[in-house]
């Protein structure tokens, strides 16, 4: 037999090869880059104004030891600190797949290279570790500097607490949580405007449309990403308006971690069963 007709070998993509791939990729929009460290440093930024108030006007002796630890942390992570994780981390998770549908270069990709699911598993690998990293610095940095500024008042909390470090773990996982989410969403919708309005409307509105005055709201309210945060960033309830349902730190996690996982099954399967 000659070489001329020898079957041409087939190059089977190593997992390595494809993360490497959408490595490459995720890094290729020049604005991402920015939209991270602009939005890292406005989630700083404002901390540390709510930090600086903290200190300006807080009396040594007010005050509940308990309450005042959790007000130093919520100086280090606030509702604006959240909003920004879940948009940045929401809209990335949107467009990094949705953006691909519209310029068409998903055809090729899947083209390149056949199995569907390594490809989607890959895209969300390299997200969830970007948005991690992501996570982690704002939260963490956050959390050291405005501790700092209220160290000299006696409030100022370590990372060693427990509830110190579940305080931060959770605000630096909320936004790889968001952007599973918004994966999930921009694989069903395939379109980056769609997508993205999609994941505010899931992330963002839903939360408020839900309410705990009966038991299956309330399990409804507190399966949701916003709700998990807001309870594993209350370290104190006291204060807090009763309920009869509320929620719990191991639900919250549960929560967690059932979004991420099943955003990722959801878009395994879409992207599998679907013709491109």
């Amino acid at each position: 037999m000659s070489t001329a007709t020898l079957p041409t070998p087939v190059r089977r993509h190593r997992f390595g090869d494809l993360l490497a791939a959408e490595w490459l990729k995720f890094w290729s929009l020049r604005s991402i880059p920015w939209v991270l460290g602009l939005a890292t440093l406005l989630a700083i930024a404002a901390n540390l104004k709510s930090a600086q108030y903290t200190h300006d006007h807080y009396v040594p002796g007010d005050g509940d030891p308990a309450v005042m630890a959790q007000i130093a942390l919520d100086d280090s992570f606030d509702i604006v600190s959240a909003d920004t994780l879940m948009l940045v981390g929401g809209g990335l998770g949107a467009i990094v797949i949705a953006g691909e549908y519209a310029t068409g270069l998903i055809r090729t990709t899947l083209a390149a290279v056949p199995d569907r699911r390594a490809v989607l598993l890959a895209k969300a690998a390299v997200l969830t570790a970007v948005l991690l990293g992501f996570g982690t610095v704002t939260a963490g940095g956050s959390f050291g500097l405005t501790q700092a500024v209220l160290a000299d008042r006696g409030i100022g909390q370590s990372i060693t607490d427990p509830s110190a470090l579940r305080y931060v773990a959770a605000a630096a996982l909320f936004a790889p949580v968001c952007g599973l989410v918004g994966l999930c969403l921009g694989t069903l919708i395939r379109h980056s405007a769609g997508a993205v309005v999609g994941t505010v409307v899931v992330l963002f509105f839903l939360p408020s449309l839900v309410t705990e005055r009966y038991r299956w709201t309330a399990d409804l309210l507190h399966a949701l990403p916003f709700p998990a945060w807001q309870r594993l960033a209350r370290i104190t309830l006291a204060g807090m308006r009763p309920t009869d349902y509320p929620a719990t730190v191991a639900g919250a996690w549960t929560t967690y971690a059932a979004w991420a996982l099943a955003s990722v099954v959801i878009a395994t399967v879409v992207i599998q069963r679907r013709d491109h």
